[in-house]
């Protein structure tokens, strides 16, 4: 058993130096009391490759744009396209990856993946003065996807979160019409349709689980 000369304790195990001072331990060391965590390291190390691959892809699109003046599409030669990949790639490393958590709700995941995306797509859209075709025409066809599907998971639900997928629901479908609504602007008709869509699906969803939501809510509010 290993020892440490100052703290005057025995250490098991195969530490190599001490816990309380950190000091290099003294003796001969023993089995290990915790298995090699092999599967954490690989995760680890591969996380780190693609870490690196990421930041060098930005790192090198930012020099070849800035400092070699490389234009990737002539038609946009008066943007710096190498902005647009480093935002995605960013955003993908410290936003998206890190949706897909143990712990987290599937109709979270898939509604926070949903608007970040959207929001990287208008982002994207305003620099090359294309706004409008994901403001009126990408945006609403998929947030309507993204009800369909939060709809079907409150019908597969078993955990008691039904409340979750349909308050995601609402909340998504009458957001963008309140917003046209104060900005004073005509809804386009393919967001009108989406908040159709929103409604009708709530109510079904209360139709076939409303039970469960009714538990639900007293369970919440300790009611």
């Amino acid at each position: 058993m290993k020892n440490c000369p100052y703290c005057k304790i025995e250490v098991g195990g195969n530490l190599k130096k001490c816990p309380l001072c950190q000091s290099k331990l003294n003796g001969e060391a023993e089995a290990p009391y915790f298995p090699k965590q092999t599967t954490l390291q690989l995760q680890s190390f591969f996380y780190k490759v693609q870490l690196f691959i990421i930041w060098a892809i930005v790192i090198a699109s930012l020099g070849v744009d800035f400092l070699f003046g490389v234009k990737l599409w002539p038609a946009l030669a008066h943007i710096h396209w190498s902005l647009i990949v480093a935002m995605w790639l960013i955003v993908f490393e410290f936003g998206i990856m890190r949706l897909f958590k143990k712990g987290i709700s599937s109709s979270r995941i898939m509604t926070l993946f949903v608007f970040i995306v959207l929001g990287m797509l208008g982002v994207t859209a305003y620099y090359i003065g294309q706004l409008w075709v994901i403001a009126e025409w990408v945006a609403p066809i998929v947030i309507m996807g993204t009800l369909i599907a939060n709809f079907v998971l409150a019908m597969l639900d078993k955990n008691g979160n039904s409340m979750v997928y349909l308050l995601t629901n609402l909340v998504v479908g009458i957001l963008p019409y309140i917003v046209f609504y104060f900005a004073e602007r005509d809804c386009p008709m393919v967001w009108i349709i989406c908040l159709l869509v929103s409604v009708i699906l709530f109510v079904g969803a209360i139709i076939f689980k409303g039970r469960e939501v009714v538990g639900e809510i007293q369970r919440r509010l300790n009611v």
